[in-house]
């Protein structure tokens, strides 16, 4: 399987003093979502992280395009999007119930008849949770929202077809397979691998193992629309 790794320069990606001035445990959580292996629908790229969620965070964009379709522009379209985002705090924090955090968005455009469906929030919110446990990722404390909208359009734009987004925030606590271990640590790279499946099965991507199968299969994310 090919890998889709993020290019990325020292101390990008990360604040609250990056590098070899970070914690040993942050230093070796953000190696092991470096090195991580994703779907090569997938392609991930640094973000500035954000300084004021906790001391050292660390973040990452995605994006899954279709390799076997052209866009307009002659590239592969984009079907979902999404961020990343690692934190951690060394003297842990009360809401976490540890000493890490990730923090998760996800997008993709739905058919409008397809937002309609009720169980399309359970449906999506199990495939982050069927994705985890596929993958192994050890968690706990999940939380999160999963969100339709709609857009009509009129005037100048009213030749365009309505438009539906589906959105899914998410945030958890990755936690070591065995916590009474020596320098026990989160496996980083699994919680990246289920977030990515998570992204493709939104984008109405086939799962890419059989186990956690999708109840309902989403259409592939529209093409950009013209203005």
């Amino acid at each position: 399987m090919a890998a889709a790794r993020p290019q990325m320069t020292e101390g990008s990606g990360s604040s609250g003093g990056g590098g070899d001035s970070a914690p040993l445990p942050f230093q070796r959580a953000v190696a092991a979502l470096n090195a991580a292996r994703t779907r090569p629908e997938v392609q991930l790229s640094a973000l500035p992280a954000p300084k004021r969620l906790a001391p050292y965070t660390f973040a990452l964009s995605a994006s899954v395009t279709d390799p076997a379709a052209e866009g307009a522009d002659g590239d592969p379209p984009e079907l979902a999007d999404g961020r990343f985002v690692l934190l951690h705090d060394p003297s842990g924090q009360e809401s976490w119930q540890g000493t890490f955090r990730v923090v998760t968005l996800g997008r993709t455009d739905l058919e409008p008849e397809m937002a309609g469906d009720p169980l399309l929030p359970e449906v999506t919110w199990s495939w982050l949770t069927g994705a985890l446990e596929t993958r192994s990722a050890t968690y706990g404390d999940p939380s999160g929202t999963v969100t339709r909208s709609g857009s009509s359009y009129f005037g100048g734009l009213e030749e365009r077809p309505p438009q539906s987004e589906l959105e899914i925030r998410a945030s958890w606590t990755p936690r070591p397979d065995d916590p009474a271990a020596p320098d026990a640590l989160p496996d980083m790279a699994a919680h990246l691998a289920a977030w990515a499946e998570l992204l493709c099965q939104c984008a109405g991507l086939p799962p890419e193992q059989g186990d956690g199968a999708s109840v309902v299969s989403l259409p592939k994310r529209r093409g950009p629309q013209p203005l």
